[in-house]
């Protein structure tokens, strides 16, 4: 797992909390209106229908509970930037917990309603502060939030794919958060400054090792949109059809991704 950051960007705990509380209700209002030969559809996810991603949202945003309900850890001993390297196997922790619920709720619908029912009951009874033993390490409430607003975005463009015509809304900070997250896990993954990474209007990093730039345009610029970054980050897109599609520009002798993604599998 690649260290930690010295310097973790904050986020507002109240502006995250609305966030996935946001974009939670937006997919939930679209599922809601979702056929039986529509949840059957595949995704772009190996072998999970729609059904089955919607489970996996329900469950991902129940993890919330699951920790609540655990002893709390005696002292943090993960940063918000461990998150996306333990991603992959939290997800397919996730995707065991998520099939029995895609079978008892065959209402897809109301087991998201209760979902969120519960969720926020929840969290309007929990500090920000309180530490959460979760699969990435023990970190305040207020991190973990940030890290589902990942599942959500990057789940909801998944069931825009999977769904013609779904087309469920981004929350902007929701968006925003999920943008920033994956950015600052590359500037993880490849610290350094010879390559600037912009993602407005979201995001700018600095990473790659390599020569420093001190003023004017850097050497070696990559730019790209919030949803492109996202698909890139998490492998949903391939970098070369980026570039041949023309969603992401990269200038420089250092400006080639490619062999630094995806950051989450």
């Amino acid at each position: 797992m690649p260290p930690a950051k010295k310097r973790t960007r904050t986020y507002d705990p109240a502006r995250t909390r609305a966030a996935v509380l946001a974009q939670f209700g937006n997919v939930r209002e679209a599922v809601g209106t979702l056929t039986p030969a529509q949840l059957a559809l595949p995704t772009r996810l190996g072998d999970r229908t729609v059904g089955e991603l919607v489970a996996h949202l329900g469950t991902a945003l129940g993890a919330v509970g699951r920790f609540l309900d655990k002893p709390e850890p005696a002292r943090p001993n993960a940063t918000l930037l461990d998150w996306p390297f333990a991603a992959s196997a939290d997800a397919g922790a996730l995707a065991d917990i998520a099939r029995a619920p895609a079978e008892r709720h065959p209402d897809p619908g109301v087991f998201l309603t209760d979902t969120e029912r519960r969720f926020a009951q929840r969290l309007a009874e929990a500090s920000d502060a309180r530490l959460l033993d979760t699969d990435a390490g023990a970190m305040p409430l207020a991190d973990y939030l940030v890290t589902r607003t990942v599942e959500l975005v990057v789940h909801t463009d998944d069931l825009n794919d999977a769904v013609p015509g779904l087309d469920i809304p981004y929350d902007r900070q929701a968006l925003a958060a999920c943008t920033r997250l994956l950015a600052d896990a590359l500037a993880v993954k490849a610290p350094g400054a010879s390559t600037e990474v912009r993602v407005p209007p979201f995001a700018v990093v600095q990473c790659v090792e390599g020569p420093r730039h001190t003023r004017g345009t850097p050497p070696n610029v990559v730019e790209t949109d919030p949803l492109t970054w996202i698909r890139l980050a998490t492998g949903r897109t391939s970098w070369g059809s980026a570039l041949a599609d023309a969603k992401v520009s990269a200038s420089g002798e250092r400006a080639d991704l490619g062999a630094l993604l995806p950051l989450i599998t």
